[in-house]
């Protein structure tokens, strides 16, 4: 594949997303997606009266949000709209790049979501930069990463909604390809890798894997050939910026909520009274009948379950995403015995980056557990910070499978296997998203 041409299929999956998620943020009616009320109010508090609202008591009303959903927010309803407001402990960085666009349009939230879909481009873009940078001799493999991350049908739902989610995802792409080029060649620099980290801590908490995985990156780089102290200096170099940006948010906290409310958690487990427990769930139907429900919930609305979990889509479709992904994991176990010998021969700094990329994804299965733990929160977009991971190994196991198929099959077969996704996309933007509407 010519430069040329990898870069033309690079900007035309961008194109495709962009076009596509702007479907998305123009079709689906309004507040129909997950939490997006909660956001909206915290972009009007911020453009109004400035940084940063705090949650309280009245921000969460449950009786009225089931409502609210159940009648698909219908306008006489909507008397109470704006005490909406159980997002305020989220970390203010999105909110504070939403806000301008908030007063240059009165508020529109067709605009918000149309911002943060451009934000969701950058995702995509970043998503193809981790492979290039983790197998810069297969560009193949990077193209079909940014086209599954692109075009999950949930994915674009989401990212042409009002949320935080899209900017975190952003930082997790760009902190990782900066944490594998670092491992790589020792560029960018440890204090960079600590200024997205704290960027990371300014925008969702589900960045916070980042703190414990990127150092990874920087230890194993800068113990090689070098001694205790040149480790220390790296990773205090990484610390400071991370620390100093992240305790900002921190202290703010602190003296909000008090001590030891790093996150403000706390604040927001006390408001939100009435909130579906997963102790509660177990306790009527069992551990066995709530693990199922976990399994098919989580993995139906990775994929797509529209609006507030209630428009799942038809089940042929997941029964061809479940086909494509057997697929995928044909492949990647087929490269086990194929890659036996040359796995010996990888350069360390490539098997550790892969070997990153399982960590990130391990880690954000964690995170959605520990969630879990408490609410009923089985909602696939909340493994989307691990997507990218995912993205890489998918595409790695269609390729290995197109390999496979002949030995003259072109590389770009691989982001076109994948590129399904967008016919899928379009077809449910025009055929299911309409349901929504009642």
């Amino acid at each position: 594949m010519t430069k040329r041409t990898e870069r033309a299929v690079i900007a035309a999956i961008v194109i495709v997303y962009l076009l596509l998620a702007a479907g998305y943020a123009l079709r689906v009616p309004a507040w129909l997606a997950p939490d997006e009320p909660a956001h909206y109010h915290y972009i009007a508090q911020v453009a109004d009266s400035g940084c940063c609202p705090v949650i309280e008591a009245g921000d969460w009303d449950q009786a009225y949000l089931s409502a609210l959903t159940a009648a698909d927010f219908a306008p006489a309803l909507l008397d109470r709209f704006d005490a909406i407001q159980y997002e305020d402990h989220q970390p203010p960085l999105y909110y504070l790049l939403a806000s301008p666009v908030f007063r240059l349009t009165g508020g529109s939230l067709a605009a918000l979501r149309l911002f943060t879909a451009l934000i969701g481009a950058g995702v995509v873009i970043a998503a193809y930069a981790v492979g290039r940078a983790l197998l810069p001799d297969q560009p193949q493999i990077a193209l079909g990463a940014a086209a599954l991350v692109a075009f999950v049908p949930q994915h674009v739902h989401i990212l042409a909604s009002v949320n935080n989610d899209a900017l975190a995802e952003l930082v997790i792409g760009w902190a990782l390809w900066a944490g594998v080029r670092h491992l790589k060649s020792g560029s960018p620099s440890p204090w960079l890798l600590g200024v997205l980290v704290g960027i990371g801590l300014l925008t969702k908490v589900s960045t916070l894997f980042l703190v414990g995985l990127i150092p990874l990156a920087i230890l194993f780089r800068q113990g090689r050939g070098g001694g205790r102290r040149r480790i220390f200096t790296a990773l205090a170099l990484f610390a400071v910026p991370a620390l100093l940006l992240g305790g900002v948010w921190w202290m703010r906290n602190f003296g909000v909520y008090g001590f030891p409310d790093l996150f403000g958690l706390r604040a927001h487990d006390a408001v939100v009274i009435g909130q579906p427990r997963t102790a509660e769930l177990i306790a009527q139907v069992g551990i066995g009948e709530t693990l199922r429900q976990i399994a098919t919930t989580t993995f139906q609305s990775f994929w797509g379950q529209f609006g507030w979990m209630e428009l799942a889509l038809p089940a042929w479709t997941y029964g061809l995403i479940g086909a494509f992904l057997a697929l995928a994991l044909i492949g990647l176990l087929a490269l086990v015995p194929r890659r036996g010998r040359a796995w010996a021969q990888t350069p360390r700094e490539t098997a550790l980056a892969w070997a990153g990329m399982g960590a990130a994804l391990l880690l954000a299965l964690a995170q959605f557990a520990y969630y879990n733990l408490t609410f009923q929160q089985f909602q696939g977009r909340y493994l989307y910070p691990g997507l990218i991971p995912l993205a890489l190994f998918a595409a790695a196991g269609i390729d290995a499978l197109r390999g496979r198929l002949t030995a003259r099959a072109p590389i770009w077969l691989t982001p076109a296997l994948i590129g399904w996704l967008a016919a899928l996309t379009l077809f449910l933007l025009w055929r299911v998203v309409p349901g929504l509407a009642g």
